[in-house]
């Protein structure tokens, strides 16, 4: 079967299009959870991989056994240790072609009880901080005339209100991550960089432990859920592959909600 173009249609070249060989990748917060499986996933897929989070030993543990994979620890919310990885990656690979901002934090007092620099601290992790990268990056790969994809994890907090998880600063961060996303990619769509988000619903990390283990707040989230469950940890991988290779090329501005319906009702 062929394409208009007169392109051939096959299972090689449309697998192919998900595939990352040749291309570096940096993660942060990749000491655990959601950021230590993207960080497997884009190896997997053939990507060169950088990962950095503050604890050091945790990235270590990543990488250890792992070719093309390195370790950069550091903490993004620090604006000059957001220009050292930068110049790091750059330094080691010479290229920067995926970028996936993970790194993020949360609060959890109503906002009435909450202090005015907890709110401050989570905008500047899970919103400044995505910026810096993001402008970092793209500027070494525009200096470079290299194209660039950005995938930004944000979260079905950032699309939709709730009483029950009373996370203010969390969902104002990642609900302006949602905007920043279509921002950067109307700004830099020009120089050939994609930027996408990537809104997971309620998969198990350490943010979302003390939901998973209290019976109730998981029974409220799964009953929320027109799937009728959480989600599992491989159900991310496909979605992130589709924003970070070719396979989107196509898509930028978009935020890609994976949450079993959550945001659908």
């Amino acid at each position: 079967m062929d394409t208009r173009d007169g392109s051939e249609v096959t299972a090689e070249r449309s697998e192919a299009r998900f595939r990352l060989d040749g291309r570096v990748a940096v993660v942060t917060g990749a000491s655990s959870g959601l950021g230590a499986r993207f960080a497997r996933v884009l190896h997997a897929a053939g990507a060169a991989v950088a990962v950095s989070a503050r604890r050091a030993e945790r990235l270590e543990e990543l990488v250890a056994g792992r070719q093309r994979m390195s370790a950069h620890p550091g903490d993004v919310g620090v604006p000059e240790q957001v220009d050292e990885l930068v110049r790091n990656v750059l330094g080691l690979y010479g290229r920067i072609d995926v970028v996936v901002n993970n790194a993020g934090t949360s609060d959890a007092a109503d906002a009435l009880r909450q202090e005015d620099g907890d709110f401050e601290r989570v905008l500047g992790v899970n919103l400044a901080a995505p910026y810096r990268v993001s402008r970092q990056a793209a500027r070494a790969m525009i200096e470079r005339e290299l194209p660039c994809t950005i995938v930004n994890v944000a979260s079905i907090l950032g699309l939709r209100g709730s009483a029950v998880a009373a996370q203010a600063g969390y969902a104002a961060s990642k609900g302006g991550l949602v905007n920043l996303t279509r921002s950067l990619a109307a700004q830099w769509a020009p120089h050939g960089i994609r930027v996408n988000a990537l809104a997971p619903g309620w998969f198990h990390s350490e943010m979302t432990a003390d939901m998973f283990d209290d019976p109730a707040a998981l029974k409220w989230a799964t009953r929320r859920t027109p799937l009728g469950r959480v989600g599992r940890e491989d159900e991310l991988d496909g979605a992130l592959l589709f924003l970070a290779s070719d396979a989107s090329s196509f898509v930028t501005g978009h935020t890609l909600v994976v949450d079993g319906g959550w945001c659908a009702t």
